[in-house]
C-alpha cells in the first residue's frame, strides 16, 4: 500500500473515510501481530506508511469536523498561563568551597 494523497482522501464522503480509516487500522493490526510475534514483516515500511495513511484520513475527518473562520478574522488569542513567581535564593546557605570536599 502506498501513502494516500490528500486530494483522494478529501474527495472520498465521510462514510467511505470512517471505512478506509477502519481498512488502514485492520491492516496494522496485522502487521503489529506479525512484528509481535517475532516474525519479520515482508516489508518494514509498511507499518509506517499506514500509520501515516490513518493519520492523514483523520486529519480530513477532524478538517471537516471543525467550524470554518473567515479569511479575515484574527486568530483567538489564547491567554497565557500565570507562571508562579521564583522563590529567592536563600541567603543564609554557605557557600560550596571548590575544592571539592563533601561534609
Amino acid at each position: 500500500m502506498s501513502l494516500l494523497r490528500m486530494k483522494e482522501l478529501r474527495a472520498l464522503d465521510p462514510e467511505s473515510l470512517r471505512r478506509k480509516i477502519s481498512e488502514i487500522e485492520d491492516d496494522l493490526l496485522r502487521e503489529r501481530g506479525i512484528a509481535a510475534m517475532g516474525g519479520a514483516p515482508p516489508s518494514p515500511g509498511r507499518m509506517r506508511a499506514l500509520r501515516t495513511n490513518v493519520a492523514r484520513a483523520l486529519t480530513v475527518l477532524h478538517e471537516r469536523a471543525r467550524p470554518e473562520r473567515p479569511a479575515s478574522a484574527p486568530a483567538p488569542a489564547a491567554a497565557a498561563p500565570a507562571r508562579p513567581r521564583r522563590r529567592p535564593a536563600r541567603a543564609t546557605a554557605p557557600p560550596r568551597s571548590a575544592a571539592g570536599s563533601t561534609p
